[in-house]
């Protein structure tokens, strides 16, 4: 009896065993399943970041187009077909026009450094001018033959016209000729003493002194 009860526990051991195994195949196949959806749902939520990202990138490039289309004349221009430029015709043409802007910019401040040198030149010319028709007002009797602004005017005018004439005779042929022609002429007709004697000759040629 003894060792049937013990074959019977031990069969009823038996078929309690294959049960308890069944129950953790289950467990270990819906956590299999919940790591594999956690899996998948994270590869999906990469993608739709990784898909936002480019189009934002893309939208920014697009729009960064636009406005170079609207900024630079050229690219507002449509071909024979009617079509827009291309992104390659944009960036060529913006690069032209940014070129032709840095161009017009040195000309600029080539053509102000000129005006600036030629105001200079004649600030030199209107203080000697003044310093002359002040030694002229300082002289003895002609106290009485003071210039109107109309006077001072026409001598000035006379002096330019003077000066003018004399520069005449710069060379212009070339760059080299033209810069000693002008240095030449400064030194020669620009000169206090030059200046004084060219002032006292058109006062004398329009009767403001004896």
């Amino acid at each position: 009896m003894y060792s049937q009860c013990g074959s019977s526990g031990s069969i009823q051991n038996i078929h309690q065993t294959p049960s308890s195994s069944n129950h953790n195949s289950e467990d270990e196949d819906d956590s299999g399943d919940n790591k594999a959806s956690a899996l998948s749902s994270f590869k999906e939520r990469r993608r739709e970041a990784h898909t936002l990202a480019e189009q934002k990138r893309r939208d920014a490039i697009k729009k960064g187009y636009d406005s170079l289309q609207e900024l630079v004349p050229t690219c507002q221009q449509t071909d024979a077909s009617g079509y827009k430029p291309s992104k390659a015709a944009v960036l060529q043409k913006s690069i032209d026009y940014i070129q032709y802007l840095l161009q017009q910019r040195r000309r600029q401040e080539e053509e102000r450094n000129a005006l600036r040198k030629d105001v200079v030149a004649l600030r030199i010319m209107q203080a000697n001018y003044e310093q002359i028709v002040k030694a002229q007002h300082s002289v003895p009797g002609h106290s009485e033959q003071r210039l109107t602004d109309q006077d001072k005017f026409q001598v000035f005018q006379g002096i330019m016209d003077k000066l003018f004439d004399s520069f005449e005779a710069v060379p212009t042929s070339n760059f080299a000729e033209f810069s000693a022609g002008v240095f030449n002429w400064l030194e020669e007709y620009c000169k206090p003493q030059s200046l004084r004697t060219l002032v006292h000759g058109v006062l004398r040629e329009q009767s403001y002194t004896p």
